[in-house]
This record gives C-alpha cells, sequence and structure tokens, in this order.
C-alpha cells in the first residue's frame, strides 16, 4: 500500500441499514483513514424538497469530514412520492440506530453522533435533534433497542416552518403532508416549534440569497434557539443562493466550519490531518 493510500478515506457503498416501506435503506460509509476506534460520527442527510436527491449528493463532505477524522454515513430515506410523513424522519432515525448498534464495526463511539443535512435534509437533521428518542418520530426501522440521540446537529439553508400564516402550502410540502394536512400536524413537523432547553446544539448554515428557503428561516431558528440557551451558531454567506455549498471552494470552507463545530460539540477525533 502506497502512502497516499494509506491517507485516502475508504467507502463502501449501498449499505444496508434497515427497511422502510418493506425495501432496503441503503448508505455509504466514509470511514477515515488508519482503521478508526470510538472516532466521532456525523450522520449526512441529503436535500431535494423531499421529493427527489439521493446520498451522493453529499459524498464530498463525506470525504472532507472522513479526512478530519470523522465517520461519516450518508444515508437515504423514502421520498414524499414513495410515502408521506413521518416516513422520512422514521428512516433518518433508523439510520442512527444503525451507526450506533455498529459502532464498533465502524469504529465509532456511539456517544458521539452528530447529524448534518442540507435543504430538506437539514429540516430532517433539525427534526432528529428536536425529537431524539421521542416514540412517536421513531417509526420501525430495526434497531429499537438503540438510542437515537444525537450530540449536535448542522442544518444548511433548512425549511424550520411548514407553513406560515397566509400563505398556501409549496408544492413540495403538500407532496410530504398531504393537501389535507392541519395546522397541527404541519407546527408538529416544523423543528421551530420543538426548540426546548434540551435542543442539541446547532450549528445553521445559510444564504443571503436564497431564493427557495428565504434566509429568515435559519434567522428564526437561531433566535428561538438563543432564546432558548441553546448554543448555537449562525453562519450567512453573503450573496448566496441555495446550494451554494456544491461550489468547491463553499464546499470546502463550509467543511472547515463544520469540522470546528463539531470538535467544540462532538469532540475531536484521536488523531486529525
Amino acid at each position: 500500500m502506497t502512502i497516499a493510500e494509506s491517507n485516502r478515506v475508504s467507502i463502501e457503498e449501498g449499505v444496508v441499514f434497515g427497511t422502510g416501506g418493506a425495501r432496503d435503506l441503503k448508505c455509504d460509509v466514509f470511514t477515515p483513514p488508519g482503521k478508526p476506534k470510538d472516532a466521532p460520527a456525523v450522520l449526512l442527510v441529503h436535500g431535494g424538497g423531499w421529493l427527489d436527491g439521493d446520498r451522493t449528493q453529499l459524498r464530498g463532505y463525506g470525504i472532507l469530514l472522513g479526512r478530519k477524522g470523522y465517520v461519516c454515513v450518508a444515508s437515504e430515506y423514502r421520498l414524499s412520492g414513495e410515502s408521506r410523513w413521518p416516513a422520512q424522519i422514521h428512516d433518518v432515525k433508523a439510520a442512527i440506530r444503525w451507526m450506533r448498534a455498529n459502532a464498533a464495526d465502524l469504529g465509532l463511539d456511539p456517544a458521539r453522533i452528530a447529524v448534518s443535512g442540507n435543504s430538506a435534509g437539514g429540516h430532517l437533521s433539525l427534526m432528529a435533534g428536536a425529537t431524539q428518542d421521542v416514540s412517536a418520530f421513531e417509526g420501525e426501522g430495526g434497531n429499537l433497542g438503540h438510542s437515537t440521540a444525537v450530540s449536535a446537529v448542522i442544518a444548511f439553508y433548512p425549511p424550520v416552518q411548514l407553513k406560515h400564516p397566509e400563505q398556501p402550502l409549496s408544492q413540495p410540502v403538500e407532496a410530504l403532508m398531504g393537501s389535507d394536512a392541519t395546522a397541527e400536524a404541519l407546527d408538529e413537523a416544523s423543528p421551530i416549534t420543538h426548540v426546548t432547553r434540551a435542543f442539541p446544539p446547532t450549528l445553521l448554515i445559510h444564504g443571503s440569497d436564497d431564493a427557495i428557503v428565504p434566509v429568515e428561516a435559519s434567522l428564526g431558528m437561531y433566535r428561538a434557539l438563543s432564546a432558548a440557551g441553546v448554543p448555537s451558531e449562525l453562519h450567512v454567506y453573503a450573496g448566496q443562493p441555495h446550494a451554494f455549498d456544491a461550489a468547491p471552494a463553499f464546499g470546502r470552507q463550509s467543511a472547515e466550519v463544520m469540522e470546528l463545530f463539531l470538535q467544540r460539540y462532538v469532540g475531536a477525533p484521536a488523531t486529525t490531518s
């Protein structure tokens, strides 16, 4: 093995972590160099308006954070065309339980798992942090004896309130929740309504010119978290649109911001490159 190969993040694709809707759910596992043991870990949850997208969207973060010593798992979940809410959060919780159940084989510390997502995945990440070990949100996805607690949450340009007063439901939210969704159901699926002092430390990242999820979503979430006394921070990138971190320079800088946050609230790996 060459030096370059020994320093490379290994990627195992298409690993089954559970079932949803009677089908297998799969993830990709990013393992840092050096056969880690008890490393901090990050579950990566993709975006796509709950309508589309797949686990490969966050491959770049799996590699970038993997190089820093974090075991990363990029998981899929049932999209809204297949199953309505709350199937999506059930599948995210199933991935967290699977990570904890297989911690020794994955080389991760089951007490140090963070969840990070972009757009709709940011919404799901916030909901995972807000409802850890809450039975109504756990689902049937296997490993039910394991906790769904997370040490921290990272959310890029996340929807935080699914229904806004005096506005019709957006098409993605209607597909997720159904056109007949009640105000109570929409609130229950909105992260901002679940903020308490028990919310995990949270990092929010947003572009100021986001026309899909306006930056006011992260601003409002940050204010709610701060008012509740939750350790939280907000990074707003001037002039940037939705999904701005798909550009390599912004992706690399975002990974640096994520790493610093993870070091403080999840813990640093034993060794970092």
